[in-house]
């Protein structure tokens, strides 16, 4: 049967090793090719996907041998989605900085989100995909907002995807970013332990503020060049909250410069005077045990040639 064909009938999927403990809303998204999310969220919403013939949330995990029911496509909702386009496409294949059998690592572009959705039609997985239209498996491994550049993985195997998770959840996942913050600390480290809480506003923007009913957050902060105005530094996580180090260097008095969202005017002024057009947050060094390789990982990816510019021009 062909999983992205746009079937007028009932269709029953058996869930083979390749997906065993995947999502089902990732199940789905990965096999039907073409269909918008929002159908996949609303078919799940209305009961209309089955699990061995109950119904499920989006976040039901499936197992091997599960039968999963997805219901006729309309073709009013059926239609596909135009690929990605041949530019966005280069750029992803030559962002990619290391491929294993378990591993794929992208040197991700700001301004490319990590998957479509809330109006971005393809993300950095899309894309992939597109590229390799004959991989059995590939899934995101963490997030990076849409305008950090920087490391990103992605896993090819479903053994691998859990072996990340594990790390994670373990802390073994050692995530650094360099950051560019407005403002001058006397000391050369500094830690925010501040919690964070998810807040949306009635324009529907997500927005993270410092609360004492949030959840946890650490941050720590290593001064790596002092500029004019500025500070390059280095930020390692502890956590993996939303927009962390952003929220937290506001926190601290000290914005990333080129953050609209968490920034002041003082920050848009220098970010204007240093010619800086993104959000100066990069992902820029990985460091993780793995399985059968000694050593293990660490990947790391230089900053892009835009921030290495405002680097200098603010020396």
């Amino acid at each position: 049967m062909n999983d992205s064909d746009n079937s007028s009938r009932v269709r029953y999927l058996v869930v083979g090793e390749e997906a065993d403990g995947q999502r089902i809303d990732n199940f789905l998204l990965n096999r039907l090719k073409g269909v918008p999310r929002s159908w996949v969220y609303r078919v799940l919403r209305r009961g209309e996907v089955r699990v061995n013939k109950g119904r499920v949330k989006p976040t039901r995990r499936l197992h091997i041998g599960d039968q999963v029911r997805i219901p006729p496509l309309r073709l009013a909702e059926s239609a596909p989605i135009p690929g990605p386009g041949a530019g966005v496409r280069r750029r992803i294949e030559q962002a990619i900085v290391h491929e294993d059998d378990d591993l794929l690592v992208i040197d991700k572009p700001s301004g490319i989100a990590v998957h479509g959705g809330s109006g971005v039609s393809h993300g950095v997985i899309e894309i992939l995909r597109a590229l390799r239209p004959q991989a059995r498996y590939l899934e995101l491994a963490h997030r990076l907002d849409r305008d950090t550049s920087g490391l990103l993985l992605v896993a090819k195997r479903r053994s691998a995807l859990v072996q990340l998770q594990k790390l994670q959840l373990a802390g073994r996942v050692e995530k650094r970013y360099l950051a560019l913050l407005a403002g001058r600390w006397r000391q050369d480290h500094k830690t925010a332990d501040a919690p964070l809480r998810k807040n949306t506003l009635r324009s529907g923007e997500r927005v993270v503020r410092v609360d004492p009913a949030g959840k946890d957050a650490v941050t720590h902060f290593r001064v790596r060049q002092r500029l004019r105005g500025a500070m390059l530094v280095e930020a390692r996580l502890e956590t993996g909250r939303t927009h962390q180090i952003r929220v937290h260097a506001s926190h601290l008095g000290t914005p990333i410069l080129g953050d609209a969202k968490y920034g002041d005017a003082n920050v848009e002024a220098l970010a204007r005077e240093a010619d800086l057009k993104r959000l100066f947050l990069h992902a820029w060094r990985l460091d993780f045990p793995w399985e059968g390789k000694k050593g293990g990982y660490r990947l790391e990816a230089p900053l892009p040639t835009e921030l290495q510019t405002v680097v200098d021009t603010l020396k």
